[in-house]
């Protein structure tokens, strides 16, 4: 199979190629040769062709709270929005993925359900150190940790005690811990309407996620740990994220297409779709983690997609104190970055290395997926960057149908996507087979 575009998202940048292809994998890359009708070759004109997505951070909650979500609609949806290959967080599902039994209870659930590839990230909690080193032998990439509460039981946060047990182990091993920063004793009790945003917003200070920032920046040097920032919503802490890499510490950090897309001033009272932890922040907060992605002081972008039925989103009585805090927008992500990033003049190559490549290294991945080259899994997408359309919830496919990008008119659209040279998604056919496989980590 050879795949020709104009427009191809190489690693040195966008130019005319064909891409080569036998067993799954990309075997040459290289200039178009000018044959034509060869029923071997898709030609896709000038619509772009980017290596699949990355999606490093995602809630599909199966086994135990499948009702939330569940792995065929949420590989589904990834298909459908470009991504290729996703790392599955390890709370909300019951069991959390906190021991290898509940780790290979999850590889379980999914088998022979997914539309994409799939790893799955530990969790470290209170009292769970002996399980770690078994857990990155059985394949995960590394640990996710909350400072502040999760909001299910079965994933507890951590205390710095707990974290100074925990990370001279991941240090050890290599892997990256993936921190939930916000300080709890940073966090307010909610006063005020519980209807209105502003009462949650408030809640949930920058200072919450810069203390605990600071303090993994501690942490990270002491024991030359690899941490991860999630979910970045304000850009105050950049300064602090930059010192502590020029220093030496090994510190990444993400954010989400949400903070890119939304403000607080125009979050409606009542309009529980968009909460989240940490919350949207403010017009300005929002400019300057776009400025942030464009001087490459954030490393990624990733969902966090997270859904939950309408009623734990408290739709219908708008309350935002009660609502479940997460967001669905898996299928949602590309088009959502590129029409911000279009906005401000970024290239789609840009796009690429956030949402592709980066993602690809923190999941150690990178030997594999995120880029368009020899060696490669064939992992493609077919982009239409200049076609509009107007997200309905109704017509995507992750579980349900709540999302804050109802009616929102975005640019960029998915036409295929080709996971290890088969199509997983046409815009044409929705229809699909599960062809995704579960990934474990080489062991270190």
């Amino acid at each position: 199979m050879i795949i020709r575009s104009r427009r191809v998202v190489l690693p040195e940048g966008v130019s005319p190629a064909e891409i080569e292809i036998n067993n799954g994998r990309i075997t040459a890359v290289r200039q178009l040769d000018g044959r034509q009708n060869d029923p071997a070759i898709l030609d896709v004109g000038n619509l772009i062709v980017l290596p699949g997505l990355v999606d490093t951070h995602v809630h599909i909650n199966d086994p135990g709270r499948a009702e939330w979500e569940g792995f065929e609609s949420a590989t589904r949806s990834a298909a459908a929005g470009g991504v290729t290959t996703l790392v599955d967080m390890p709370l909300n599902s019951i069991p959390a993925t906190t021991t290898v039994a509940g780790y290979e209870v999850k590889r379980a659930a999914a088998s022979s359900r997914c539309h994409v590839d799939v790893g799955m990230w530990g969790g470290v909690v209170p009292g769970n150190t002996d399980d770690l080193e078994p857990l990155v032998r059985a394949g995960v990439p590394g640990f996710k940790c909350f400072l502040s509460p999760s909001g299910v039981d079965e994933f507890a946060n951590v205390t710095e005690a707990d974290l100074r047990q925990a990370m001279p182990i991941l240090a050890r091993l290599g892997v990256p811990l993936l921190v939930h920063a916000e300080l709890p004793a940073k966090l307010r009790a909610p006063v005020g309407e519980p209807r209105r945003y502003a009462t949650w917003l408030d809640s949930r200070p920058a200072a919450a996620e810069i203390a605990a920032i600071d303090l993994m920046v501690r942490l990270a040097r002491q024991y030359r740990t690899r941490v991860h920032i999630v979910h970045l919503a304000t850009p105050i802490a950049l300064d602090l994220i930059s010192q502590a890499r020029e220093d030496g510490v090994a510190l990444t950090v993400e954010t989400c297409p949400h903070y890119l897309t939304f403000a607080a001033e125009d979050v409606a009272d009542g309009a529980t779709a968009f909460k989240c932890a940490p919350p949207i922040r403010g017009r300005a907060e929002r400019d300057g983690l776009w400025q942030g992605l464009a001087q490459s002081r954030i490393d990624l972008i990733a969902t966090d997609h997270s859904p939950a039925p309408a009623t734990m989103k408290h739709v219908d009585d708008g309350d935002f104190l009660q609502a479940w805090g997460g967001i669905a927008s898996l299928q949602i992500g590309l088009s959502a970055v590129w029409t911000g990033a279009a906005e401000r003049n970024i290239e789609i190559d840009r796009v690429v290395e956030w949402m592709s490549a980066a993602p690809a290294r923190l999941a150690g991945l990178d030997h594999l997926k995120g880029r368009i080259a020899a060696g490669y899994d064939a992992d493609l997408v077919v982009f239409n960057p200049d076609e509009e359309w107007v997200v309905s919830g109704r017509a995507l496919h992750h579980r349900h149908s709540v999302t804050p990008y109802e009616g929102l008119r975005l640019r960029g659209t998915v036409q295929k996507t080709i996971l290890r040279g088969e199509v997983v998604f046409d815009r044409r056919d929705e229809t699909g087979l599960p062809r995704g496989r579960l990934i474990t980590s080489i062991v270190r």
